[in-house]
């Protein structure tokens, strides 16, 4: 019967419960390691993650006002940007208006200097047609003298004479050229 017992109690225990003597020295070994991790590990491993921790939160302080002063920069920069432009636009306005009043007075200037040539071609052309009315005048004269002298076989040398005569003259000349343009302006 003491075997039927001792096998009834073997086949009691559970195989995957171990002794009960291997079981207090490990639960007591665990302890003595659990309370040195406790007291020694775990107060560095707590002040190692709270130095990461500090880090991080720096860190990201860090970036966090980098980013503000960028964000600061950029709106800087934009600023100068926008003024760059306005003084852009306003040099380029006052370059137009400047190349707009040169421009018109070059115009008012190429004018004046046109309206004085044209004077001075006007006073040549008349100082011209003076001297050649006075020069063909008094060629005409002369020829009506030579020519009346001929027909009228005396010499006509007497100034005043000649100065009525070549008069005369040419007053018929023009009082038919009056006449001729009348006529052409009639038609």
């Amino acid at each position: 019967m003491y075997a039927l017992t001792h096998l009834a109690s073997e086949e009691m225990e559970n195989p995957l419960l171990p002794p009960m003597p291997e079981l207090i020295i490990g639960l007591i070994a665990f302890l003595i390691v659990f309370l040195f991790l406790g007291k020694k590990l775990l107060p560095n491993i707590n002040k190692v993650l709270d130095e990461r921790r500090a880090a991080i939160e720096g860190g990201m302080e860090k970036a966090e006002a980098a980013q503000a002063e960028a964000q600061q920069v950029l709106e800087d920069y934009r600023a100068q940007l926008a003024d760059a432009r306005h003084e852009a636009a306003r040099l380029r306005q006052e370059a137009q208006e400047q190349g707009v009043a040169l421009i018109a007075e070059m115009r008012s200037e190429g004018q004046r200097q046109r309206e004085e040539i044209i004077a001075a071609g006007h006073a040549q052309i008349e100082a011209d047609r003076k001297a050649a009315s006075a020069a063909l005048r008094q060629d005409v004269g002369q020829l009506a003298i030579d020519l009346a002298g001929r027909i009228v076989g005396e010499s006509l040398a007497d100034s005043a004479r000649q100065s009525r005569t070549i008069d005369r003259f040419l007053d018929a000349l023009e009082e038919k050229s009056v006449d001729v343009k009348k006529a052409e302006a009639a038609r």
